[in-house]
């Protein structure tokens, strides 16, 4: 199989994994027990699907070292997602809050390391990763679609028929449907074993890079990147978009059921985004060689804003909440896919790996803390009902997130100056 191939399998499964069950977990995490849900609280869930991929965002520049320094990347992918995918599979089966927060912490600091490890392997092995990456990274996201498609049509839904609007092809929910969203984590579970062998025996080789420097080297070479203010913005305006974005996790499977969608079908909703983050990717090369890092960046931002914004208005029709989905290919592909080539270039290409997961440190770690902070604060100034967020609060909550991402954008064009144009040039 060729490599490139391989590759794009690789991402395919990295984000169907995550896909299958993290925009239902917004659902069945705070849905009452009598509906089949797990009955938590609103601070409950947003600690369950905030923390667990905080800490393992902290522990992920350990494997980054890993990779860097002992063993080849797809031999360390492997063994973490075959380990993720049982602790997935045990998480499913809990019903106590406790039990979640510990068990879904324990499997997200396997899984969460994979994600750099695979941005930084698919870019080790491309000729020119400024304009080949994007075609690689779009299959996660069609790996993404594909399971947030196909497992309500066969698990939650019966009956189906076609209809014109995605995803074509609809029935009607089971009576349990809330009970049957949790069993989406036990096949997430099941599909990171099979991708964790395939990444240990199908993967092609990546060992560690050659290190003719020793730790204090190393550690120059850290500095020597932290001294990039290009480097530094990156990271700090990263940190503050990576919080919204995580609230949209939170928050959109809920505002969406409060909208007046059907619980069946948000998942197949919030999947437009990808089919518009398809369309971005494919673009995202020439977007990057026509407007540069520096202003791809910002827009990507700058259309967080506008997203929240269309969602802080709960009086337009619920399709237009689901249309407003499409924005998610501008956001993520032109902010955090630009962002993960941009650090890919600035740092020096032993400290590749290493570097990957500094910046998903941020990403997934330091953002999502911020996010479960930022949800409280939201939530204690927008209108709530039982503790949970009305259809009203709803507006207040977007309209305060998508301030934040439109402050963001500013920021960014203002400071940011793109420190490898020189490499343009060599």
């Amino acid at each position: 199989m060729p490599v490139k191939v391989r590759l794009n399998l690789m991402m395919f499964l990295e984000y169907a994994v995550k896909g299958l069950w993290f925009p239902l977990a917004s659902v069945f995490l705070t849905e009452t027990v009598a509906k089949g849900g797990l009955g938590f609280s609103e601070l409950e869930k947003g600690k369950i699907i905030g923390i667990p991929f905080a800490v393992g965002a902290v522990l992920s520049p350990f494997v980054g070292q890993i990779c860097d320094r002992f063993f080849p990347a797809q031999r360390t992918l492997g063994v973490l997602l075959v380990a993720t995918g049982i602790l997935m599979m045990i998480t499913a089966k809990q019903t106590s809050y406790h039990a979640w927060l510990i068990l879904g912490t324990a499997f997200a600091i396997l899984y969460v390391p994979t994600v750099s490890v695979t941005n930084s392997l698919a870019m080790s092995h491309l000729g020119d990763a400024k304009s080949e990456f994007p075609k690689v990274r779009v299959w996660g996201t069609i790996g993404w679609i594909a399971v947030g498609w196909v497992f309500p049509m066969i698990w939650l839904q019966h009956g189906l028929g076609f209809q014109w609007l995605p995803p074509f092809l609809k029935g009607t929910e089971y009576d349990d449907v809330i009970a049957r969203m949790i069993d989406a984590v036990s096949v997430a579970g099941m599909l990171a074993i099979a991708y964790g062998l395939f990444c240990f025996f199908g993967l092609p080789h990546t060992p560690p890079a050659k290190r003719e420097s020793g730790q204090g080297m190393e550690l120059a070479q850290l500095g020597a990147l932290l001294k990039k203010k290009s480097f530094v913005v990156v990271l700090l305006v990263s940190l503050l978009i990576a919080s919204v974005h995580t609230i949209y996790f939170f928050q959109m499977g809920s505002f969406l059921k409060a909208a007046g969608l059907d619980g069946s079908d948000v998942m197949p909703a919030m999947s437009l985004g990808q089919f518009s983050e398809i369309a971005v990717m494919a673009l995202l090369g020439g977007f990057l060689m026509k407007f540069g890092f520096r202003w791809t960046m910002a827009f990507g931002a700058f259309c967080f804003g506008v997203r929240y914004l269309i969602f802080a208005q709960t009086g337009l029709p619920v399709g237009v909440h689901v249309a407003a989905q499409l924005l998610h290919g501008f956001c993520f592909a032109c902010f955090f896919a630009a962002a993960f080539i941009y650090v890919d270039r600035v740092a020096p290409k032993e400290m590749r790996h290493s570097a990957q997961t500094l910046y998903t440190l941020v990403m997934f770690g330091l953002g999502p803390i911020l996010a479960t902070k930022l949800n409280g604060w939201l939530a204690t100034r927008a209108e709530t009902a039982d503790g949970k967020l009305t259809l009203a609060g709803f507006g207040t909550y977007w309209e305060i997130a998508g301030s934040v991402a439109i402050v963001c954008a500013i920021l960014f064009a203002i400071f940011f100056r793109d420190e490898t144009e020189d490499l343009e040039k060599a």
